[in-house]
């Protein structure tokens, strides 16, 4: 599977976003963009798709910023792939009227890919950002606190 980086770096702002904004603060793209190393005006593109998907709104004015429309709790990983690029989530493959049921090709597009659609699938319906953060802060801090022994 080939994740775009307009859906990796999505995902980045948003989380960015998320925990940046927690005490009702805005957040700017020019914040995001130096805190993540991502171009300025490459992230603006992204955060329109982001507003455009209902996940972000603007404010305007010298503390102007970005916020979260609804709790990252309430954000699923699922709504922000499709958002962003609605193939990733799509059957990969789609079986021709024509084939035999017997076909080794369409058992194993069924048998592998489609138990590895319906695998996403479930798994990024069931991840809110809130949980995908809290996995990535808890992961951070487990290498933060590992000891390399030489």
């Amino acid at each position: 599977m080939k994740i775009s980086t307009r859906v990796e770096l999505g995902i980045v702002a948003l989380a960015d976003i998320a925990v940046n904004s927690e005490k009702g603060n805005t957040v700017s793209s020019a914040e995001i963009a130096e805190r993540q190393n991502i171009s300025q005006k490459y992230l603006e593109q992204i955060v329109l798709g982001l507003r455009q998907g209902g996940f972000v709104k603007g404010q305007k004015g010298s503390h102007g910023g970005y916020v979260l429309t609804r709790p990252a709790e309430k954000i699923f990983l699922s709504e922000i792939l499709n958002a962003l690029d609605n193939n990733i989530l799509a059957d990969t493959y789609e079986a021709d009227e024509d084939q035999e049921n017997n076909n080794i090709r369409a058992s194993v597009n069924s048998c592998l890919w489609g138990n590895i659609n319906n695998y996403m699938r479930r798994f990024t319906e069931q991840m809110s950002l809130a949980d995908l953060i809290k996995e990535c802060q808890n992961e951070h801090a487990e290498k933060k606190n590992y000891m390399y022994y030489i």
